[in-house]
């Protein structure tokens, strides 16, 4: 009877081992870390905070000195269209050019093929309005303002920040010809304001998808091209907006952002 004990509890143990804890949903399945690079790219050239220069679409030189947006909200897609969200409290990522570590997002998804992936650039809105218990780690409050990418004065934070200089732009006070775009706007609060949070899908499959597996970790290579926030449906000018920030024009850049990402290769 003992023997018989014991066998019952290794099975029970090996299979409780074997695979997630079950999530609130009542998902079961077994996952795996799936890995997505974020590499910052101005056209042809790695962005290099300081040192590189770069010409934009109306001709405009310059050099970046910050460079940080938000990756929130990952969901993935089989080529038979089943879609997995990953769970909203680990799916918010700051990424940095100053950090590369932080360019590596990683997160648990079931073992499968995915023909795509989908992110929100930006912090959702539900998320942004909710209790400051319930935005911690990148999405602390306190530490936004440390780095820059919370409006304390606005209670929202900013989605896409990059800065640098060009001697198209104006002298600031510090006598720096320096440009600055801070965009952010969830959609107001207690009543409407700009909206610029924007969802962005990706194709994998020409540049190879994602093969999610036990013991292996699959790496979705994205170029995030810098340049194409410049060039869209309004090309943008440093000298004629050289400070862009909670303003209507915002809504142009990140209307153009949302066209920097493309999947160069999966490495599985």
């Amino acid at each position: 009877m003992k023997n018989i004990i014991a066998i019952i509890l290794i099975i029970i143990c090996f299979s409780s081992c074997s695979k997630d804890v079950v999530t609130p949903s009542g998902d079961t399945s077994i996952k795996s870390t799936l890995s997505i690079q974020f590499d910052n790219i101005a056209g042809d050239k790695n962005v290099q905070l300081n040192t590189g220069s770069y010409t934009n679409v109306v001709g405009e030189v310059f050099n970046i000195s910050l460079l940080q947006y938000f990756i929130s909200n990952i969901k993935v897609k089989n080529a038979a269209g089943v879609e997995y969200t990953v769970p909203q409290d680990s799916s918010y990522f700051l990424v940095s050019e100053a950090d590369a570590a932080s360019q590596f997002v990683k997160v648990r998804v079931p073992e499968g093929e995915y023909s795509s992936v989908s992110f929100v650039l930006g912090v959702d809105s539900l998320r942004c309005t909710m209790d400051i218990s319930k935005r911690t780690g990148v999405l602390d409050p306190s530490a936004g303002m440390d780095d820059g990418m919370y409006w304390g004065w606005n209670s929202g934070y900013i989605f896409f920040k990059m800065e640098g200089t060009s001697n198209v732009a104006p002298v600031d006070p510090s006598g720096q010809n320096k440009f600055r775009y801070h965009i952010g706007g969830f959609g107001g609060y207690n009543a409407p304001t700009l909206n610029n949070i924007k969802t962005i899908t990706v194709d994998l499959t020409a540049g190879g998808v994602a093969k999610v597996r036990t013991g292996r970790e699959s790496n979705i290579h994205l170029m995030v091209d810098i340049l194409k926030m410049f060039n869209g449906s309004t090309n943008i000018s440093i000298a004629t907006n050289p400070t862009v920030m909670f303003s209507d024009f915002s809504v142009n850049i990140a209307n153009n952002y949302v066209n920097m990402f493309h999947h160069d290769h999966t490495e599985n």
